[in-house]
């Protein structure tokens, strides 16, 4: 039966008003030892302090806190040398980031399942939410953060809606647009007008298509192929998002604080309201739809010899899936008869991302082989099923056109010195590059300490077949992690001088953004307004890009975890996917990932950073290495596996 905050074990009920935490620890005095920075969580007692001038993390055990959760800006005194680079106290609380949080009632408590925060936190009692035992619960942290209000009941803890649903509440997640942004979108016409046609280029008589998987819903690029007497020409048209999206307006606001799309195996946290994702900006088939488009001529060397980029207006002539194109290029009988008159335009289109992606390649792009996990559900949302999603011609096919005409967008700014959100992928840096040297200097594998993409890309293809798999691991990880950038600075993995985001503004905010860059560059408009605007737009779409990897990632483990939970027991073949002093991970071949930890093992296992090994006298385990596992138990999102012994 629930209860409006009448717990069994109800605490506080003669409760004085808490103070804040700043009352609590006092303001820090200006003194020589004070830092400022913020706080990183470990999801147990203690946390570790960042500062701000990187001069190494500093240890804060759980009494030095005062209060101090992960993320909060502080300011930090040192008070001893020992532990590494040193100990320190919370002085001062600057900013509290986080405000809400996803707990566990349990006993009259909330006990938070996010890492870096306090073990349990009372209640303050409330009329405004019921809740029960262990019911998972939205709460706002007070200034002290030993007391919270709850202010949302999500459901029982252990329904995979209600973990999910946690997860998306953990990072913030917008699911629902507001009220305002909803009426504006709304407000927006469901057809392409006359008017709005004027000016642009008409491709409606085209041969254009939409290749995407079975069950999307937005269509944001289209293609056209055609061949002529030097090789191809390619149109890609991109749905213009920006004639319907305006600066600075309620639904462009909302955009930009989400900047991203959110996949999640069962459901989407769209970036832009339905009405345009799905309708309007949607390139649906059989309907006219605004573009800007970029049409290119490339010769059968695969280079771009002439382009033009223009606003565009065009009609699908049919929403085309990834299976059914590749079964058609593989010449299904019963599909090639339906579709006869695509038959010519996708041959050619293959032809084209053949040679285009052997110029990649050729340059020195890096093929890392990715496994992306696919998830079956029943009727009740459970996961029934983990699989590799096949990777087709045609996906390649896509990917090779999004990637050139990225490319010939962002040289074309580049070379202009316009303002512009690039796609950045930095080479590694010196310390990793000297990590993963001396790791393949143990395994016999030679490589260079300036590495350039041919030097990943031939070390990748020229590795022994048994090693190629520890190589591949190795070398992934050595990578920077690609951001948005206002400056042009490359992109490593994939050897390309210039590049950016332009085919997708339905789902990212930088390609929204450029599109409106172009669109004032066509119309001979003054770009200085941009200037200081594209930095911006870098740095949240960045930070955005990253919680939302996060996230995503967050609700693959749980859905992985809850497909193994009536597995426990059983035993499995795995490959080591990483080493560290606390053990030892393993992925199945169906993509789970549990660890081993080093405590469950027989005998005392010593870690070797520099060679990422763990080893105890002949036994040693490295990454790479096949092994064969015991699911020994699982924990919200963690697995933990077993050797089995003599294996």
């Amino acid at each position: 039966m629930k209860r409006k905050n009448k717990q069994k074990h109800q605490i506080h009920q003669k409760h004085q008003q808490p103070k804040t935490a700043k009352s609590r620890i006092g303001i820090a005095k200006n003194n020589k030892f004070d830092m400022e920075g913020k706080i990183i969580g470990t999801g147990k007692s203690y946390a570790f302090f960042e500062p701000d001038d990187k001069s190494g993390d500093i240890f804060i055990g759980e009494d030095d806190l005062h209060g101090a959760i992960h993320g909060d800006r502080v300011v930090v005194r040192k008070i001893s040398q020992e532990k590494g680079n040193g100990e320190g106290k919370v002085v001062k609380i600057i900013e509290r980031t986080k405000e809400y949080f996803v707990g566990v009632i349990k006993y009259g408590y909330c006990l938070p399942i996010e890492r870096g925060m306090p073990k349990s936190i009372a209640i303050i009692p409330s009329d405004s939410v019921e809740y029960d035992e262990d019911d998972r619960v939205v709460a706002r942290l007070l200034p002290d953060p030993a007391f919270c209000i709850i202010t949302e009941r999500l459901g029982k803890e252990g329904i995979t809606d209600v973990d999910i649903l946690s997860i998306i509440r953990s990072y913030q997640l917008p699911e629902k647009f507001p009220r305002h942004v909803l009426e504006n979108a709304d407000s927006i016409p469901d057809k392409v007008t006359e008017s709005e046609k004027q000016g642009r280029a008409d491709f409606t008589s085209d041969l254009v298509i939409t290749i995407d998987g079975d069950h999307s819903k937005d269509f944001d690029d289209a293609i056209c192929v055609r061949k002529n007497e030097y090789g191809f020409e390619l149109d890609v048209h991109i749905a213009d998002v920006a004639h319907y999206v305006k600066m600075d307006g309620k639904i462009d606001k909302e955009a930009l604080k989400r900047a991203t799309s959110v996949y999640f195996a069962d459901r989407v946290i769209p970036m832009l309201p339905e009405k345009l994702s799905n309708g309007i900006c949607s390139l649906n088939e059989g309907v006219e739809r605004l573009t800007l488009s970029v049409c290119m001529k490339i010769d059968t060397e695969g280079n771009v010899y002439d382009y033009k980029i223009c606003e565009g207006v065009i009609k699908s002539k049919a929403r085309m899936t990834y299976s059914k194109v590749a079964k058609i290029l593989d010449g299904d009988k019963e599909l090639c008869a339906i579709y006869k008159f695509l038959i010519p335009m996708l041959k050619d289109a293959n032809e084209l991302a053949s040679i285009l992606k052997q110029k990649r390649l050729d340059k020195g792009s890096v093929e890392f082989e990715l496994t992306e996990t696919e998830f079956d559900f029943d009727k009740d949302k459970n996961v029934v099923g983990i699989h590799a999603l096949e990777r087709l011609v045609s996906h390649g096919i896509i990917e090779e056109f999004m990637l050139v005409t990225n490319e010939t967008v962002a040289r074309k700014f580049a070379l202009q010195r316009a303002p512009f959100v690039y796609r950045v992928h930095e080479a590694p840096p010196p310390e990793k590059v000297s990590a993963i040297n001396e790791f393949l200097q143990s395994l016999g594998v030679k490589f260079t300490d300036e590495p350039q993409p041919m030097d990943y890309s031939k070390l990748l293809s020229d590795t022994e077949e048994n090693l190629k798999g520890v190589v591949s691991r190795v070398a992934l990880r050595s990578m920077s992690k690609a951001d948005y950038r206002p400056d042009c600075k490359g992109h490593f993995g994939l050897a390309k001088k210039f590049y950016c985001h332009f085919t997708s503004p339905i789902r990212r905010y930088p390609d929204l953004a450029i599109h409106r860059i172009i669109k004032d560059a066509l119309c001979g408009n003054s770009l200085s307004a941009y200037k200081d605007r594209v930095k911006s737009i870098s740095l949240i779409s960045s930070a955005r890009e990253k919680i939302a990897e996060e996230a995503e990632r967050k609700v693959d483990d749980l859905l992985k975890a809850k497909f193994m939970a009536d597995k426990i027991g059983n035993e499995y073949d795995g490959t080591v996917s990483g080493v560290t002093d606390r053990g030892v991970f393993v992925e199945l071949d169906n993509s789970v990932e549990g660890m081993v930890k080093a405590e469950s093992m027989d005998g005392n296992f010593v870690y070797n950073e520099k060679l990422m090994t763990l080893s105890c006298g002949s036994v040693r385990y490295r990454i790479g290495d096949r092994v064969r596992i015991k699911v020994d138990s699982i924990a919200s999102d963690k697995i933990a596996f077993t050797f089995v012994k003599g294996e």
